[in-house]
């Protein structure tokens, strides 16, 4: 059984998505209905622009949706999924790739998404930090004993659990980590509590957007983060899609589940290779791999 995957943030890099525009017509029409659709060139901050304009949350999130969409359609035949999957962001790739959502309404969602994230983190200031080598449950526990806003926000791979919330809630976290035996507890340069319950606002925000998308009935199924099971009915992925920002991202347990019901072979459409890194060491038997174009 085929699951293509779809990348989320942190994957972006300078000239990313050039290949795709310079070789394909159809990458070059969907390129310039971002334009439009965005109301800034969004192609020439990917082509050309900095890491800094790169990493702004409102260029990245569209940036990675659209280099992974453009990837999946232009594969042609070649993109046979039996099912999918997205980390984070990428659930929104992954809903216009299995025919869920049209290439515009995704892109408009996902630049929603993005603004209304960026608004939840000047509210209040969150940050998230990547926890090694500890068991998922001392990681819970010890968040729960934390002073503040701070909980399991990614389920990365056994043994790489990412922390979300307070500043101050995370550092202290980081601190009893540490000395529980975690290989490292770092903090990340992110700009805000991503996946905690710092981001209701964006997530009743978004709530809005989604209910008034149109949502198709689905090619494949999705395995949600939220859900981590197999989803093809339309009111349950809206729900999942708008429980997401505020709930963990359950990677490690959506692949185990994807593998559980017979996918063997992983491949990764988007920037980057984080993915398969992440596959190979929550499945070791299984395969995978980058979506090749011709």
């Amino acid at each position: 059984m085929n699951a293509y995957v779809f990348p989320g943030q942190g994957a972006q890099f300078v000239g990313m998505g050039l290949d795709l525009y310079e070789k394909y017509p159809a990458a070059q029409e969907m390129f310039s209905q971002a334009n439009d659709i965005l109301g800034f060139s969004i192609a020439d901050i990917m082509f050309e622009g900095t890491a800094d304009n790169l990493k702004q949350t409102k260029v990245t999130q569209p940036a990675i949706f659209l280099h992974s969409v453009i990837l999946s359609k232009v594969m042609g035949d070649d993109f046979k999924p039996d099912c999918v999957a997205g980390h984070s962001l990428g659930e929104f790739s992954a809903l216009v790739a299995n025919g869920t959502l049209s290439f515009e309404d995704g892109l408009r969602l996902v630049a929603q998404r993005a603004t209304a994230m960026q608004k939840a983190c000047e509210r209040v200031p969150g940050t998230m930090a990547a926890v090694l080598g500890l068991e998922d449950s001392i990681v819970e526990g010890i968040c729960e004993e934390t002073q503040g806003v701070v909980v399991a926000a990614n389920y990365n791979c056994p043994g790489q659990l990412v922390i979300s919330g307070e500043v101050e809630a995370v550092n202290m976290a980081c601190e009893k980590l540490k000395k529980a035996g975690a290989r490292r507890a770092l903090v990340l340069p992110v700009g805000g509590a991503f996946h905690s319950p710092l981001m209701e606002p964006a997530r009743e925000e978004l709530a809005v957007a989604i209910e008034a998308a149109t949502f198709n009935t689905p090619l494949c199924p999705i395995y949600q983060n939220v859900s981590t099971t197999a989803v093809i009915q339309a009111e349950e992925i809206k729900k999942n899609l708008i429980s997401q920002l505020t709930a963990p991202v359950k990677w490690t347990q959506n692949i185990q589940n994807m593998a559980g019901d017979g996918a063997s072979k992983f491949v990764e459409v988007g920037p980057g290779k984080v993915l398969q890194g992440l596959i190979k060491k929550i499945v070791p038997d299984a395969e995978a791999s980058s979506a090749e174009i011709q």
